[in-house]
């Protein structure tokens, strides 16, 4: 009984055995040539990092040209939002909000009309691009009605300051500028103009002066 057992056990355990020396190739041989194969060549590399290089080269400009595009939108559209909560706030809280534009100093923000109030816990205030240039254009409506309005900034008192006032009532003040310009070389501009109702500012391409 006892010689059986260690026969099969000599027959199960010596098999595996005979079978790895009969091998031809080694698995540790084997898989030294997978990895040789799978693996680039310093050529290959080469290769690939110059067309990277060549791509790059070739695409660099369109995506200066795409990233500065996206900095003028998006000016813009901060500007047009920061217009609308003018907007809501002077409806919610019935008094006269002013979003104050400084053109040399490439700033904007808003706060409620210091005529009004004198401290305002909710004041904005932003900064332009440098790339970017700003211009205010007002109707020749407008410039009669801005000579009747005043409005005093502590912070801001020199330069080209101009300010867009939002009555209780959510309409544009007459002597509000009609058009806020953005631009940029090479990447044109974009307008925050006064909609045709004259009830808030919407962005709109560059274009000549409709007349209203």
């Amino acid at each position: 009984m006892n010689m059986t057992i260690g026969a099969t056990i000599f027959f199960r355990s010596g098999a595996p055995a005979e079978r790895r020396k009969s091998h031809p190739f080694p698995m540790a041989a084997i898989c030294r040539v997978a990895a040789t194969r799978a693996a680039f060549t310093l050529i290959e590399l080469i290769l690939v990092m110059t067309l990277l290089a060549v791509i790059l080269a070739i695409a660099s400009p369109s995506l200066s040209r795409f990233f500065h595009s996206r900095s003028i939108d998006s000016e813009a559209r901060r500007f047009m939002a920061l217009t609308r909560a003018a907007q809501a706030r002077a409806v919610s809280e019935g008094v006269p909000m002013v979003v104050w534009l400084e053109t040399k100093s490439h700033a904007y923000g808003l706060n409620a009309d210091k005529t009004f109030v004198e401290s305002d816990t909710k004041a904005e205030q932003f900064t332009v691009d440098e790339s970017l240039e700003v211009e205010v254009r007002h109707s020749s409506d407008a410039l009669a009605a801005s000579q009747a309005v005043q409005f005093k900034n502590e912070k801001l008192d020199t330069g080209e300051f101009y300010t867009l006032r939002f009555n209780p009532d959510g309409f544009v003040s007459a002597g509000s500028p009609e058009i806020v310009v953005f631009r940029q070389k090479n990447n044109g501009e974009l307008w925050v103009a006064q909609s045709r109702n004259r009830l808030n500012y919407e962005i709109q391409p560059g274009k000549a002066i409709a007349s209203r």
